[in-house]
């Protein structure tokens, strides 16, 4: 298996070109195709356009890329538009080196981003994407962006009150049985020893640069943070005495939600349908999701 195929196989997703063909447009210019319509290296848009009042910035967790959210697409209104943040050395940038910091990875996206905040948006991560997604609301607002509507964190406590991580420390062999731990990596990528070696270079990169980053001291944000979580989620557990919004509600003068949905870390991949109902009536309480999820996909 030579090294690009192994990649393909490990990306699961098609590969994405500028104009790319393989996608699909609707009426007033909506995207809603297999492949995502290419806006610059780091933004891929999966739904949306055109009319679209509404922008919903994705951004993975560690090891994820822009495709983890392409079955959002099939659930969102026309009035909103998803797109999903691609970070270097993964499915269609599998050739582009990672990124070396956090800060370098937020100032490429806010580098990138200013353009596409003219209408009102709100930003989502999972995981490590919560954490990038933190950081960018800071790095927009300093340099006078527009601010997002919401805030939605997934699956990850408040920057600075976790101890720090030793993950991408760990020989394959750990790393290996974390992920299988968490969910989110499928076990025919992790069983072969191309594809694992190549998902764990990515995994590792990634872990090391949430766990290295010391975040900044800052004013708190001034726009409303939803946290969502699982239930068996040890990253967000809840602990005596403190419920599961505390951390979060330092960084913020807007008020704090949190919503618990049954399962693990990755309980946002089976629970799909409620995390965007959850997700859309946020940000606007007359959204509701639309359709059907794809075959296997729910």
């Amino acid at each position: 298996m030579t090294r690009r195929s192994a990649a393909d196989g490990a990306a699961k997703t098609p590969s994405a070109r500028p104009n790319d063909p393989s996608g699909s447009s609707g009426p007033s210019g909506t995207h809603r195709g297999r492949a995502p319509h290419v806006l610059n290296p780091w933004i891929r848009r999966w739904s949306g356009g055109g009319d679209a009042r509404i922008r919903l910035i994705c951004l993975p967790h560690a090891g994820g890329g822009a495709g983890f959210y392409r079955p959002w697409a099939a659930l969102l209104p026309d009035e909103v538009e998803l797109l999903a943040v691609q970070y270097p050395g993964r499915e269609d940038r599998f050739d582009d080196p990672p990124t070396d910091s956090m800060d370098e990875l937020v100032t490429a996206l806010a580098d990138v981003l200013p353009p596409l905040l003219g209408r009102p948006y709100a930003l989502f991560g999972h995981s490590m994407g919560s954490a990038v997604a933190w950081e960018l609301a800071h790095e927009l607002a300093a340099r006078g962006a527009p601010p997002p509507r919401r805030l939605f964190v997934s699956g990850r406590a408040a920057p600075g009150t976790a101890a720090s991580g030793t993950v991408h420390r760990r020989g394959d062999e750990e790393l290996c049985a974390a992920l299988r731990r968490m969910g989110g990596t499928s076990a025919d990528v992790l069983d072969d020893p191309e594809l694992r070696s190549m998902v764990l270079d990515v995994v590792r990169n990634d872990f090391r640069l949430v766990e290295t980053h010391r975040p900044a001291v800052r004013p708190p944000l001034d726009c409303p943070v939803h946290l969502l979580t699982g239930s068996e989620d040890p990253g967000t557990s809840q602990r005596p005495g403190r419920d599961r919004t505390a951390g979060w509600a330092d960084l913020t003068t807007a008020p704090v939600e949190v919503r618990t949905f049954p399962g693990g870390h990755f309980y946002l991949t089976p629970r799909r349908r409620e995390v965007v109902a959850t997700v859309l009536r946020r940000m606007d309480p007359s959204l509701s999701p639309v359709g059907h999820a794809r075959p296997g996909a729910r």
